[in-house]
């Protein structure tokens, strides 16, 4: 009777073990599946792509010049 107990709790143990393990293993995969998300969202490397930070820099100083012509003419925005 103990070891038939035994025996049931040791393969309960065993299929929890392995459904947790499959679980963690799931959970992994999904978190490397939108870590390379993020990444190629990002433009492919951890500081960005060069040319495209270079034109949001070159779009952000043309329209702070628009905006001091703006003032300089007296021109409210």
């Amino acid at each position: 009777m103990f070891t038939e107990n035994l025996m049931i709790a040791l393969s309960l143990l065993a299929a929890i073990a392995m459904m947790t393990a499959a679980a963690l293993k799931g959970w992994q995969g999904w978190l490397a599946f939108k870590a390379r998300e993020l990444e190629s969202q990002r433009g492919g490397s951890d500081q960005g792509n060069p040319a495209g930070m270079a034109r949001i820099e070159i779009a952000d100083l043309k329209e702070r010049i628009r905006k001091l012509e703006a003032i300089a003419a007296g021109v409210d925005l």
